[in-house]
């Protein structure tokens, strides 16, 4: 695609490349002195890119004010005021910072604003008519805003939502890499991204307060020697085609046999429900080994698996007498799946680490069976087949002897982190799940919302995972898969329903009709042409 051409419906990524300030700048310089694009025809590609999205934004008889930094962010505000000037469309620019700190290009077009007669103001008025283009900070924001850029945010905030904000590249005083504020941070209705998207806009708060993400392709390569970026995330049609076909000739044994071992007296819910997710992505058969007392209720609540009663301790957890059975059970099936609602007495922990490091089969641990490994998560890089663990932030903090709050703040470090001290593949849920594998792949799940902040959803996301897995899926993408299908779900329920109220088990049954809609995603009929690429799709 040549620069400033319109991108086609039908040239929408299926996976999106995610790209950190480091990586972005790479890049840029790439496409300046080596592929001998100026910086200045980028800078003017990228304004007229954003120039699009606020014509279509603004009200008749509106206003537009252009907030503008010191560095190229605030360059490319200048090229978006001098074409809204040129279109006769009231504008003033507001330089937050003193012109005299402007270089290169952006100084270049600061001056042309000038010399067109662009108005200036510091102290422009914000009514309710009023467009706001955000181009104070970009991805090179590496300390918290304070000063007059801090006033100047807060200031635009105060305008919302009477008026409308468009970001250019990022909401400023976001963290380019990890989404986070710095200090003080934009909330804004839409982002116009240069390039590539940034990882911050894939991980909250960064996403929620991007709004609606666009990226405008200008003319930047996407790759150059020494940087591919690492990071990626799928669209819904990149998921749809990942689902396992169903042959017309299959049978519940061409879809594998997972081994659940999982529940506890009280906590029996957790197997029943984790089943649910593995027959519910498609696995054909799934036994279930718990404490012989529970083995009623689990029998009762899951007539579609099969149990296995194996001996239980005194607090009715599963004891070591059931090791020699639990490990003849996983080598005779497909895959295995340690973990929900077992319980965290010594011997069932001590049971756990010992079956999970003998079994020769694909595992999942999540819950309870990653708990077992956290004075010593590095054992599981011994393992002789794919590990998937399923953390959440307080359980990876066990493994990392962090606190939770500390890894939420860089969750794509973090996920990584852990992924290399176990050897195994890192489903770190949250806002934003990350998946990690120790040799560097790393996605970043664009699904889910906080419907999922109830007990037992992360049951059914275990089995679906491992459901997956049974079906001879690869590891990392049987994970990935099964976070997309289990966030898609819930945010289906939610566009209906609101955001809480949603039962893991009504979760578990509305998992086939999300399969199906993912199916049909991935043959998308192109939609005619835009000025800029929606990311991710809507849900």
């Amino acid at each position: 695609m040549s620069m400033g051409e319109p991108a086609s419906a039908s040239a929408r990524p299926r996976v999106w490349p995610l790209v950190s300030a480091a990586e972005m700048r790479a890049l840029d310089r790439y496409t300046i002195d080596t592929l001998e694009v100026p910086g200045e025809v980028l800078m003017e590609t990228a304004g007229r890119a954003v120039l699009g999205e606020v014509l279509r934004q603004i009200p008749e008889a509106g206003e537009v004010v252009v907030a503008c930094g010191a560095g190229n962010n605030g360059g490319d505000g200048y090229v978006v005021a001098r074409h809204l000037h040129n279109l006769g469309i009231p504008v003033t620019i507001w330089p937050v910072f003193e012109p005299s700190k402007l270089g290169g290009d952006a100084a270049l077009n600061h001056a042309r604003a000038e010399t067109l007669g662009v108005r200036f103001s510091t102290e422009p008025l914000l009514g309710p008519a009023t467009v706001v283009v955000d181009a104070i900070f970009g991805t090179g924001l590496s300390r918290n805003v304070a000063g007059a850029a801090a006033e100047a945010l807060e200031r635009i905030q105060a305008a919302r939502p009477e008026a409308r904000v468009i970001a250019i590249d990022l909401p400023s005083g976001i963290h380019a890499d990890t989404g986070q504020p710095m200090g003080d941070a934009l909330a804004v209705d839409c982002t116009v991204t240069l390039g590539l998207p940034k990882i911050a806009l894939a991980l909250e708060p960064g996403r929620s307060l991007a709004g609606r993400v666009l990226v405008a392709r200008i003319g930047i390569a996407e790759e150059c020697p020494g940087v591919v970026p690492g990071v990626r995330l799928w669209s819904r049609a990149a998921a749809g085609e990942r689902i396992p076909e169903r042959p017309a000739s299959a049978h519940k044994g061409s879809f594998g046999h997972l081994l659940l071992v999982a529940g506890s007296e009280g906590k029996t819910g957790a197997a029943v429900l984790a089943a649910a997710g593995a027959h519910r992505v498609g696995a054909g058969l799934v036994t279930i080994g718990c404490p012989v007392s529970t083995n009623p209720v689990i029998e009762a609540c899951c007539i579609e698996a099969m149990t296995a009663p194996l001996p239980e301790t005194d607090t009715r957890e599963l004891a070591r007498a059931g090791e020699k059975a639990l490990l003849e059970f996983a080598e005779a099936r497909t895959t295995a799946l340690i973990g929900p609602g077992l319980g965290r007495g010594r011997e069932t922990q001590a049971l756990v680490r010992d079956i999970a490091l003998a079994i020769s089969k694909p595992l999942v641990l999540d819950a309870d069976g990653i708990s077992a490994f956290a004075e010593d998560p590095g054992l599981l890089v011994e393992r002789p087949a794919p590990t998937i663990l399923t953390p959440h932030p307080g359980e990876a903090g066990q493994l990392l002897g962090a606190q939770a709050a500390e890894l939420n703040r860089d969750r794509v470090a973090s996920a990584r982190r852990l992924a290399e001290r176990t050897g195994a593949i890192v489903v770190f849920k949250g806002a934003g799940t990350v998946i990690a594998e120790p040799a560097g792949r790393i996605l970043i799940n664009p699904t889910g919302g906080p419907v999922l902040g109830a007990g037992g959803s992360g049951d059914v996301l275990a089995g679906m995972v491992a459901g997956f897995l049974a079906q001879g899926m690869e590891a990392f993408e049987a994970a990935a898969l099964a976070a997309f299908v289990h966030g898609a779900t819930a945010d289906a329920w939610s566009a209906s329903h609101g955001p809480a109220g949603l039962l893991a088990s009504e979760l578990a049954a509305a998992i086939p009709g999300t399969l199906e809609a993912l199916r049909r995603a991935a043959s998308p009929t192109p939609s005619g042409a835009a000025d800029a690429l929606d990311f991710p799709e809507p849900r």
